[in-house]
């Protein structure tokens, strides 16, 4: 079993952006000393929910600052940028930190993002699996071009640098896909990439997309072995504490107050109405879910996901408490008193 952190650089209430980064940074830090395996960050624009617009850039900084753990995007998001420069910039993360990057990549939503960099609401809504195979084209062909009638038209040029060119044994990053639907579940099995599962969903519901996955993925005609092997990731939260309760209470003191200003705070391109969640009873919802507790009983939610759903892989968010103090000391904790218990 994998067990990684997920960084959001959330802005809480009365917090600065740069306050935020810096404890994204810092919990980052603290995840390799821990002996945590991964760090996967978000990215987002616009809003104080996440505070890093450049999943890729931020991983370029944590891997100069890392010599052991993963480094991964969750995500970057498609619709917004070019897959190309996507493409390149993932090669050079992998070349240069000797094969500790991953590229996570999603759709993202349908927010002002799309207006303010061109990218417009079909891309959001019909391009994505188009910029999906163009990126994994450059991870893998020696040169790559692009025919007409699609979002993107170019000649065949040159991939520099080529990702096997890495002076690691993988011989390219690996490329995981956000899921949130069947549709999205059919996208990732055809090309045989693993998923990334959200933290709102559940152990029953992440097994049923993992059985999907499997089922599209050998219809796809992709080989037994990788179908069974593939690493999927699972996102979650997680608290610890001496007491369940007050790991509990961490979270939701802390979280509502900025999943209220973070979600509200996003805008739509086309004026469609969103519905919010309540912020408290989402905050319920995930301590409910997830590994929030003491360490046994976090432990013991780690494992039972991983028997339920078949992933091994999970990215926790570890910065619920909003604290920086409080979550070097939860990342910590993870490491010392959760992880042993794992094997």
């Amino acid at each position: 079993m994998h067990v990684g952190s997920f960084v959001l650089a959330a802005q809480f209430p009365g917090q600065g952006q740069g306050e935020a980064l810096h404890r994204a940074v810092r919990s980052a830090e603290v995840a390799e000393e821990a002996g945590l395996d991964s760090v996967w960050l978000a990215e987002h624009h616009f809003v104080p929910y996440g505070t890093c617009p450049s999943a890729i850039t931020l991983a370029a900084l944590l891997l100069g600052r890392t010599s052991r753990i993963r480094v991964g995007t969750a995500v970057t998001v498609l619709p917004t940028a070019h897959p190309v420069a996507v493409g390149e910039q993932a090669a050079l993360l992998h070349i240069t930190s000797g094969g500790r990057f991953s590229l996570g990549v999603g759709r993202g939503g349908p927010w002002v993002d799309l207006e303010v960099f061109g990218s417009g609401i079909e891309a959001y809504e019909k391009g994505f699996p188009e910029s999906l195979d163009l990126l994994v084209r450059w991870l893998r062909e020696p040169s790559v071009a692009a025919t007409a009638g699609g979002r993107f038209d170019f000649r065949e040029v040159p991939v520099v640098p080529r990702p096997s060119e890495s002076l690691s044994d993988a011989p390219g990053p690996e490329v995981v896909v956000a899921c949130t639907s069947p549709s999205s579940v059919r996208q990732a099995a055809a090309r045989g990439l693993p998923m990334l599962l959200g933290m709102h969903v559940g152990d029953e519901e992440k097994a049923e997309m993992v059985a999907l996955w499997r089922q599209l993925a050998r219809a796809a005609g992709h080989p037994a072995d990788a179908v069974l092997g593939a690493a999927h990731v699972s996102a979650g939260v997680c608290q610890i504490a001496d007491r369940r309760t007050d790991a509990v209470e961490a979270l939701t003191k802390a979280m509502p107050g900025w999943l209220k200003q973070g979600l509200e705070a996003h805008v739509t391109v086309d004026g469609r109405i969103r519905q919010m969640r309540d912020p408290l009873a989402y905050t319920e919802l995930l301590c409910g879910l997830h590994p929030v507790g003491t360490p046994r009983l976090c432990a013991d939610r780690l494992a039972a996901t991983s028997e339920r759903t078949g992933i091994s892989r999970f990215a926790l968010l570890v910065e619920g408490s909003g604290d920086l103090a409080a979550t070097e000391e939860n990342v910590r904790r993870l490491g010392a008193e959760v992880l042993p218990h794992l094997g």
